[in-house]
């Protein structure tokens, strides 16, 4: 389960291909040094986005997986 303390970097970590799901909310620089020191919350904050919707996207794709 993605929680909004997590990292960009650590999501990644858990599959590389969920890259659209970021990159569908503006977040396009997954593997820069923000995206292994900020938590989704932070990086949301910064982008302009809920990040209630971004963790809604994330888990959606990793339930899809199973």
């Amino acid at each position: 389960m993605i929680t909004p303390d997590m990292s960009i970097a650590s999501v990644m970590r858990l599959d590389p291909e969920v890259a659209p799901v970021f990159m569908s909310f503006g977040m396009h620089c997954l593997y820069c040094p923000h995206a292994s020191a900020e938590s989704l919350a932070e990086a949301s904050k910064v982008h302009g986005i809920d990040v209630n919707d971004l963790v809604k996207a994330l888990n959606a794709y990793f339930n899809g997986k199973k």
